[in-house]
């Protein structure tokens, strides 16, 4: 663990995410970091609604939601100036240029590697 990187208690996370079993997984693992779960979207339109109208502090996104990319979703979120992480089991190759930067989650993931992951997302906003 970096301890210059922000604390993870408290934080509230937007997650985007189509798997039940992959969201309880994430939400189990965040909620023993210390986590707040700010919204829950499966549903693309769902996400573009919580990503541009919640109030949270950093946004976990699946790649691929119900076969729809969620880069547009990114998009939202980074112009919001809220950094995210992407989960995919893809590999990062599948992330636009312009969305490079962004930490990647590969699926499966542990929780050191979310943890590792949401710390990154969030010192670089700094």
């Amino acid at each position: 663990m970096n301890i210059s990187a922000p604390d993870l208690a408290g934080r509230r996370v937007l997650l985007v995410e189509d798997e039940s079993l992959i969201v309880m997984l994430f939400e189990d693992t965040l909620t023993e970091m210390g986590c707040e779960i700010a919204g829950v979207a499966s549903r693309f339109d769902d996400a573009i609604r919580k990503a541009s109208a919640l109030n949270f502090d950093v946004a976990i996104l699946d790649v691929n939601l119900n076969n729809l990319r969620t880069f547009p979703i990114a998009e939202i979120i980074k112009s919001r100036n809220i950094p995210f992480v992407f989960a995919t089991g893809y590999g990062a190759t599948s992330i636009p240029e312009g969305l490079s930067g962004v930490p990647v989650l590969q699926k499966p993931f542990t929780a050191p590697e979310l943890e590792r992951g949401l710390r990154t997302a969030l010192a670089a906003k700094r």
